[in-house]
């Protein structure tokens, strides 16, 4: 599909997108050519009208999920506030606290509900999704908080280590991993895990028309490295990802990995386990990971640390901005821009050059 000619009156601002969470300022929105849908699907297929942010796609995160209360991360029409003074069960039944403090809830570590994955196989009670109120999600969610036009994704929280270690607390699900007489049991339980998944996801699909990708989360590392090394990660993960990566390539969704911590030696696992995109935390080289994967993988990439709008003139935040698209969209090599708390987020001299030079490089005018 051929990119449409810039025309200067795209610049126009028509609205604004809220922040993520309250935690970052608004964005502008710019009289695009075409909807934002069709723009990163664009991206995705490495063909981008323009350079695609971390603001220019909806998540959401479905009541409907027993998953989602237990966190206290529903996004979804209902509106749900996290819940503040009782543990929430999710769909095994594992009880989450949300602690205020870090905006984020957790399992109260030190009694797991299994000591180890063969006790795990014995002791579960696995969900029963289809009984799942989809009917009424669907009523509330459809046309209301998903909007046609916008580039639609669920947000999915616990992958298949996180959920290894909201049952057997950290220590033990490492351990689960590496341990030749509980490796049969942990891939019998991710396994099942992901068949469980794939039905999660097809309910999703089927349930919300205007959903175009999924964000899925699966921590692999802290701040100075992986938790596990890239060998046992190819052997005991990929293939159970790769399930469900594929399920969701055959129904037409992209496929996130949100993956934090220092995880540079497990991008060769991610591509392997078909992943379309990985969303980093700053610890990641961002810049080195893109000359090296940018091709195989999309990387979000964070702009020069010396770009401060405090210090900078506009004519130096254009240039900059100019710099950021011949470095970062290179032909068939595409990337996100991640802002995240950035103050380069709603900058106007910035977010401007970004978006015409970005249109401009695009559909060949420079």
């Amino acid at each position: 599909m051929a990119v449409p000619m810039y025309d200067p009156k795209e610049l126009t601002v028509i609205g604004e997108e809220a922040g993520f969470l309250g935690r970052t300022p608004p964005t502008p929105v710019y009289d695009y050519p075409v909807t934002k849908k069709e723009a990163m699907k664009a991206m995705f297929r490495r063909e981008p009208y323009w350079q695609m942010t971390s603001s220019d796609s909806s998540m959401m995160t479905p009541n409907v999920n027993p998953d989602n209360l237990a966190r206290g991360f529903v996004f979804d029409a209902e509106h749900i506030k996290p819940i503040i003074g009782r543990t929430v069960p999710d769909m095994f039944g594992i009880h989450w606290e949300f602690i205020e403090k870090v905006n984020g809830a957790m399992v109260r570590p030190g009694k797991p509900f299994a000591e180890d994955a063969n006790d795990l196989l014995k002791k579960l009670v696995w969900p029963e999704p289809d009984k799942w109120d989809w009917e009424g999600s669907g009523k509330i969610n459809n046309g209301v908080f998903l909007k046609p036009d916008n580039y639609n994704k669920i947000g999915f929280l616990n992958g298949w280590f996180e959920r290894l270690i909201s049952m057997l607390d950290f220590e033990n699900a490492l351990m689960a991993l590496y341990d030749e007489d509980q490796k049969d049991a942990v891939n019998e339980f991710f396994t099942r895990l992901s068949d469980l998944y794939i039905n999660i996801f097809g309910h999703m699909i089927d349930t919300y028309p205007d959903i175009d990708g999924f964000s899925i989360h699966d921590d692999w590392g802290g701040q100075r490295n992986t938790f596990f090394s890239p060998e046992l990660c190819a052997e005991m993960i990929v293939p159970h990802m790769r399930r469900v990566t594929d399920f969701l390539h055959s129904r037409g969704m992209s496929t996130e990995l949100h993956s934090c911590g220092n995880n540079a030696t497990q991008v060769p696992n991610m591509i392997a386990a078909g992943w379309d995109a990985w969303q980093m935390q700053p610890m990641n080289d961002s810049h080195a990971l893109y000359e090296q994967y940018g091709d195989k993988i999309l990387i979000s990439v964070r702009p020069d640390a010396n770009i401060d709008p405090e210090k900078m003139s506009d004519d130096e935040l254009r240039a900059a901005a100019r710099d950021f698209i011949d470095r970062f969209m290179k032909p068939g090599k595409p990337c996100f821009i991640a802002f995240d708390m950035s103050p380069l987020s709603a900058n106007r001299p910035f977010r401007d050059e970004l978006y015409e030079y970005s249109r401009k490089k695009c559909c060949g005018m420079v």
